[in-house]
């Protein structure tokens, strides 16, 4: 039998943390082969000082350096085994200038991109893939075509038994904004999209991380460059706690029984 393996495809340097940093982590203590596969450089992320894509200052080919460093780094805090990057150029956010560029990643045909991946996968054989939903879960064009690469790749190559897009509970997150409102550490008059995350009778699997905290908070504090954008390393250590400790998956399909609601993405498997 080939060995147990959990592949994670994500978009950016930083991705990797906040949904699949704990599960990333706890199959690495369990024994479980794991596999990143980042797709871009980041190099329309934040360059040193703050300065934003497209402000005087910004040079792509020292922010791809830097934040490729800080990948390295959280690979290490989340003890992830294998570290493989795909190299496509960022696509920035939705609307951006980059969007346009012909090299960006959401623009390269995705049976390129995912004839590459399926390749990763043949090598590695996981059991176990995750990616994101068809919106990126927030509708970032990396995210989208990440998720594009991967369902494509999964198919041409059979290899997977699991494939699961990460999830943020929606009534979860209402619950943090409002103990985050109660200690005074968000504003009053905030309110969540009505879009923003899926229903709770979406999720396939909840996965208790809560030991990996720790852990997960020193991988995204790895990605100091983006720091001005990660908003929940602002939030009190509880609320921290509170958010990084349970992480979401919806199953998308298992060529093994599983049961309805997970408590471990290998449910089945072992």
């Amino acid at each position: 039998m080939d060995q147990l393996t959990l592949m994670a495809v994500h978009a950016h340097p930083d991705d990797e943390v906040i949904g699949t940093g704990g599960i990333l982590a706890r199959c690495a203590d369990e024994g479980i082969r794991t596999v990143l596969v980042t797709c871009t450089n980041g190099e329309q992320g934040d360059a040193p000082g703050g300065i934003k894509p497209g402000e005087d200052g910004h040079d792509e080919a020292e922010v791809s350096a830097l934040r490729l460093a800080e990948l390295r780094e959280s690979v290490a805090h989340l003890g992830i085994d294998h570290l493989e990057l795909l190299g496509y150029h960022d696509s920035g956010m939705e609307g951006w200038a980059a969007n346009q560029a012909p090299d960006a990643f959401a623009n390269v045909p995705v049976e390129r991109a995912a004839a590459r991946l399926a390749e990763l996968m043949e090598r590695y054989r996981p059991q176990v893939v995750v990616t994101y939903d068809e919106n990126g879960g927030y509708g970032h064009p990396d995210h989208i075509q990440a998720h594009r690469i991967t369902v494509a790749a999964a198919e041409a190559s059979g290899v997977p038994a699991k494939l699961y897009y990460t999830a943020v509970p929606r009534e979860r997150i209402a619950e943090l904004f409002e103990f985050l409102r109660s200690t005074g550490a968000a504003p009053e008059d905030f309110e969540l999209p009505d879009d923003f995350g899926v229903p709770e009778e979406q999720i396939t699997a909840m996965v208790d991380v809560a030991p990996y905290v720790e852990r997960k908070r020193k991988a995204l504090e790895a990605h100091a460059s983006q720091g001005e954008n990660i908003f929940l390393l602002r939030m009190p250590a509880d609320a921290q706690h509170r958010a990084f400790s349970h992480e979401a998956f919806i199953r998308v399909f298992s060529r093994v029984p599983a049961p309805g609601r997970e408590e471990h993405l290998f449910d089945g498997l072992r």
